[in-house]
């Protein structure tokens, strides 16, 4: 007997509330799928369950090849806000359009780059291994330091970077902001300094936390040309993506101490090797791709998600929320 509900894809981590709220409708079939899911595997489940009117992802990929193997794609969501490993060209090509969360996540991230920054700054490793090693007593060699008056200079002025800003300027820290899209008196109302040559801030800085999309453009963004005009006690945090900052040009900014050290958060491939050169260093805090991830985002990011998907399938696509414009016109 025929059907005529919407067929969805859902990657396992859709939080309850999401689901719920796709649960609710009588006409939507959702199929789950595992995050950590190959592509050919993908491909075959979206081959096996087609037509399959839409997908929300977590890492995986989707371009043409899934388009094709779904039969009757209709939105394509992100529980994110990245969307590097979808093809958006191929998807503009067949107007479907490309949804992610929005703010959801960007308090979360602000908070784990501040996070980063205080735990470089009052040298947390370090002294917690002081304790457990049993080396109290030197403890004055290693002196944490506080960020009142320091200088942080915050690459993208966007949903992350203006709410990063903000709890940057609580710290009362002096704060610039490179942003070449933002106009310097929306910078300045935010209590900042707009700089629009990054070279030129780059040796004022203490701090630099990388905030801004990646794309050829801003692919090695910071090698070692950019690392070399760097305080050597400054330290650079990368939550944005993986292949903004060149691991090999960082590495060597890090052991020759070109820089101070690193928060990093992603990397150019994910997960990165075992033997990464960067696992290696002291002076490098790290995390898995999580500074968007916490209890309260993911959340906030599948709730959204559902209701991205809900809005483009009934034909009035949340605008604010897709990526490819061109597909609404």
């Amino acid at each position: 007997m025929a059907t005529n509900k919407k067929k969805l894809l859902i990657v396992e981590t859709l939080s309850p509330d999401g689901r719920a709220l796709l649960q609710e409708r009588g006409d939507i079939e959702m199929i789950e799928f595992p995050n950590t899911i190959s592509a050919a595997d993908f491909n075959a489940m979206l081959r096996a369950h087609a037509p399959v009117n839409g997908v929300a992802l977590g890492a995986t990929a989707f371009g043409a090849n899934e388009i094709v193997s779904s039969g009757e794609m209709k939105v394509v969501t992100r529980i994110g806000v990245g969307y590097d490993a979808v093809d958006v060209t191929a998807l503009s090509a067949h107007r479907i359009p490309l949804m992610t969360t929005g703010v959801a996540n960007s308090p979360s991230v602000a908070e784990c780059a501040l996070f980063m920054m205080l735990a470089l700054a009052k040298r947390a490793a370090e002294l917690d291994t002081l304790v457990k090693t049993g080396n109290w007593t030197k403890r004055l060699v290693t002196i944490p330091y506080d960020l009142l008056g320091r200088t942080a200079l915050v690459i993208g002025f966007g949903r992350i970077g203006t709410r990063l800003v903000k709890r940057l300027v609580a710290m009362e820290m002096n704060v610039l902001v490179y942003d070449p899209f933002k106009s310097a008196a929306e910078i300045e109302q935010a209590g900042a300094e707009s700089v629009s040559d990054l070279d030129a801030a780059l040796p004022r800085a203490d701090f630099v936390s990388i905030h801004c999309p990646k794309s050829p453009e801003t692919v090695n963004l910071f090698s070692t040309a950019q690392l070399q005009k760097m305080k050597p006690t400054a330290y650079l945090i990368n939550t944005a993506r993986g292949g903004i900052v060149d691991e090999a040009a960082l590495h060597a900014a890090l052991t020759s101490g070109t820089i101070a050290g690193a928060g990093i958060d992603v990397f150019a491939q994910e997960p990165p090797r075992p033997d990464h050169p960067l696992f290696a260093l002291d002076n490098v805090i790290m995390a898995p791709h999580v500074a968007g991830v916490t209890r309260e985002a993911l959340d906030r990011m599948s709730l959204q998600t559902a209701k991205n998907i809900l809005s483009a399938l009934d034909g009035h696509p949340i605008r604010e929320n897709v990526i490819n414009q061109d597909v609404l016109n």
